[in-house]
């Protein structure tokens, strides 16, 4: 339904219930808008509002298809709802066509990106700005109303975005996610932990506001938000599903309310780094010195040459400085690169 409706559905939503085959349990299911799907128990207290997107580019398929998944469950009656979820198929357009984006990077459009100029001049409209508009105004609706929702007595609401991506690139860590910016809030280490029974260990500490989708959750709505990448951009049906067991069978306890089993927080089972360069093209003339098959988390020498950006040599600055997203074809002012550090968690 949401590939066959790219942008909007006849007629709007519509809702219905779901009865779970144990239990007899029933649920209601609200289709919002194209790609916008939400599933709440009736008549049960829940205590958390998740939030699972995908397809924010279109063209990282292994996360829609583990989300398509879980929805198929739950939708036949065959997986519980313990609490309520909102998945997100980002970028209908884009899947479509298997590409990140039509026409613009979706994922720069949040925080009221979708209304800047971000450098590609005045008065740039175009569908997946009004699209990130809608997927903001959608989260903030999501989060609002479950705060008006009663809890179990001595517990406190939750609210947890995971937005899934692949990247383009393989990686020296093929699975890995991105914390936001917490503005002096302390990181938990018990979503590091949810995060390594998915499978991902290997986390990168982000020290600075960004226009990515869960960056807007987490500073938004004070959201348990992460960018998490799994694997590497494949089309839709030669995703070898089963490297993505331990983040299926995880997310699926978490919307079921099943016990998650995590193990306690050890500093040896994390991989941890901080952003050190944000390195945004500038000038149309712009390389990198480094092939496509260079991985994700390599790592250079102080002083080695990565980019070259008019005639500007972009440097590593101190030993062990590795690469992270290098994407030499992206607009003019957009982020083209990242390095990382080892750090720890304070």
């Amino acid at each position: 339904m949401t590939r066959a409706n790219e942008w909007s559905l006849p007629g709007g939503g519509f809702s219905f219930e779901v009865i779970h085959q144990a239990t007899k349990s029933a649920s209601k299911v609200t289709v919002l808008e194209t790609g916008l799907i939400t599933f709440e128990p009736i008549n049960r207290v829940t205590q958390h509002d998740i939030v699972l997107s995908s397809a924010v580019h279109g063209n990282e398929t292994a996360p829609i298809e583990i989300c398509s998944d879980i929805i198929g469950q739950l939708i036949r009656g065959e997986l519980m709802l313990a609490e309520r979820v909102l998945f997100i198929f980002g970028n209908p357009a884009s899947m479509n066509i298997a590409e990140r984006f039509v026409e613009e990077n979706m994922n720069r459009l949040f925080s009221g990106g979708h209304s800047q100029d971000q450098g590609q001049g005045t008065g740039l409209i175009n569908k997946e700005r009004h699209r990130a508009l809608l997927l903001e105004n959608t989260v903030r609706d999501f989060f609002e109303a479950g705060s008006e929702l009663n809890t179990e007595a001595g517990t406190e609401r939750q609210r947890s975005h995971y937005d899934l991506h692949t990247a383009i690139r393989g990686s020296k860590c093929d699975k890995f996610a991105v914390y936001p910016f917490l503005h002096g809030a302390p990181r938990k280490k018990s979503q590091l932990q949810f995060l390594n029974a998915c499978g991902v260990s290997t986390i990168l500490l982000s020290h600075a506001p960004t226009t990515t989708f869960s960056y807007f959750s987490s500073n938004e709505f004070g959201a348990d938000a992460f960018t998490v990448e799994l694997g590497k951009v494949r089309p839709f049906g030669e995703n070898d599903m089963s490297q993505f067991v331990q983040v299926r069978e995880t997310l699926t306890k978490l919307v079921s309310g099943q016990a998650l089993g995590l193990t306690p927080y050890i500093d040896e089972d994390f991989n941890l780094y901080e952003i050190s360069q944000v390195i945004n093209r500038q000038h149309e003339a712009f390389s990198l010195t480094f092939t496509d098959d260079v991985e994700n988390f390599t790592d250079f020498p102080k002083g080695h040459v990565l980019a070259i950006d008019g005639d500007i040599e972009v440097k590593t600055q101190q030993d062990g400085e590795a690469i992270i997203f290098p994407n030499a074809n992206v607009a003019i002012g957009q982020r083209a690169l990242l390095t990382v550090t080892p750090t720890t968690l304070a």
